[in-house]
């Protein structure tokens, strides 16, 4: 079969220790999982778990510079745990959902905060907030029979040495085995699907110029300039 134009190469992220890459499929997120950060936007208590999606091609894997994204005024960091899945799952239980994790990669859901609000106040969806060019950068994926006790780890984000944002994995309104668990029940999820599971208190502003550096565990780090 001839197609029109060349198919697109699917996103492929390193697996640390390894050869092998992990071919991207979809990439879903979990809005307000940490209840300070739920405070920080307007909202006191747990709520069902709510899910929208980056297109698998605003992955930036391990970046050096990211360029300021073009309409926005705001451009804030929200730095995430990312669960990773290799196995088919729908309407799973916690068993289920928990052996369907890969591994985990540490990344950032870059938003516009602005376009964002703007979007909420007149009832529109906020996709372009969040799946523009380069709007995830993220680590290699690390599997997780490498990575010890993931749901006590810590997550922090600073800006020019500057720490905004802390948090302890233990600390997500729902886990990610429950991330799972309910996302689940909507959509199957596939081989190749990553999950960006919140972030905590502090998200904020980031300029042109900015040095970002997040961390999880000591384990994975971004270490990226915004031009």
């Amino acid at each position: 079969m001839t197609t029109l134009f060349p198919i697109p190469s699917t996103p492929q992220l390193p697996i640390l220790g390894s050869e092998l890459y992990f071919p991207v499929r979809r990439v879903y997120c979990v809005g307000r999982n940490y209840a300070a950060h739920a405070k920080e936007m307007g909202h006191d208590q747990r709520e069902t778990p709510f899910f929208f999606t980056k297109p698998a091609d605003s992955l930036v894997h391990s970046p050096k510079s990211l360029a300021y994204p073009p309409m926005t005024n705001e451009l804030h960091h929200e730095v995430e745990l990312v669960i990773a899945i290799s196995e088919e799952v729908v309407e799973a239980n916690e068993h289920q959902a928990a052996d369907s994790i890969y591994g985990y990669a540490l990344g950032i859901d870059l938003t516009k905060r602005d376009i964002q609000a703007e979007a909420k106040q007149k009832g529109r969806p906020w996709d372009l907030s969040k799946g523009f060019d380069q709007s995830a950068p993220i680590t290699s994926i690390q599997p997780i029979a490498e990575l010890d006790e993931i749901t006590q780890g810590f997550i922090s984000l600073s800006v020019n040495q500057d720490m905004r944002q802390e948090g302890q994995l233990k600390d997500m309104l729902w886990s990610p085995t429950e991330i799972i668990t309910e996302l689940s029940k909507h959509i199957t999820l596939k081989p190749g699907d990553l999950i960006f599971t919140g972030t905590p208190s502090g998200v904020g502003v980031v300029e042109r110029g900015d040095k970002i550096e997040a961390k999880l565990n000591q384990e994975l780090a971004l270490n990226f300039y915004i031009e």
